[in-house]
């Protein structure tokens, strides 16, 4: 475990093994923070779950009513919010809005996750998107408000659509990088299991 002399962690905070925690950083009493992830530069963490492996780059805070899973990785200057409508005069505190962000997920530089929404697992949000409503696993969305524009493997490479060998009416992606192959749906995207095309049938090497 590293920690900066000029990061505060506050007595009660659980930090796993090899936790890299870098300067400027709040860390919350209660914050549970798992093995291997790195905090950078300027951050602020509340008394939230950090899954194991998670890279959170500078100026991000993670405000309480947020959970990463493992695997995460949050872009510079990505943006949190917990209370759905704010007012400086009105107490919101037991109003928090809980947003979850899935396994291996990516959120881009400067994008802006509007509480009470779910990111799935190995979802990507471009840089700068504002997400509205949730995200399913593998989408790839990007503007504001974010819409799915393609999907992305599990290694981040962006999926390209075609038809099943011999069922013109089944839609897969193959990923060029790795290989991995994935049924698709108008709403969805599922790893098949290896040696499988989309239909289910077995597929040759």
């Amino acid at each position: 475990m590293a920690v900066h002399p000029s990061a505060i962690v506050e007595d009660g905070a659980r930090l796993g093994a090899d936790v890299a925690i870098w300067r400027w950083v709040h860390v919350c009493a209660d914050a549970v923070i798992g093995d291997g992830t790195s905090i950078g530069q300027g951050c602020y963490v509340a008394a939230v779950v950090i899954g194991r492996r998670c890279r959170i780059q500078n100026h991000v805070s993670v405000f309480e009513g947020v959970t990463l899973e493992d695997d995460v990785f949050l872009g510079p200057s990505c943006v949190f919010t917990n209370v759905a409508h704010p007012r400086a005069h009105v107490p919101r505190k037991a109003s928090y809005a809980a947003t979850r962000v899935g396994r291996g997920a990516t959120i881009g530089a400067n994008a802006t996750i509007l509480c009470g929404n779910q990111i799935g697992a190995y979802a990507m949000v471009g840089a700068g998107a504002v997400v509205t409503r949730d995200v399913p696993p593998h989408a790839l969305v990007v503007g504001a408000p974010a819409r799915r524009v393609g999907w992305v493997c599990r290694c981040g490479e962006t999926l390209a659509r075609r038809a099943a060998p011999g069922h013109d009416d089944a839609l897969e992606a193959r990923c060029v990088s790795c290989g991995d192959v994935y049924r698709l749906a108008a709403d969805r995207c599922e790893l098949q299991p290896a040696g499988e095309s989309a239909d289910g049938v077995a597929r040759g090497a």
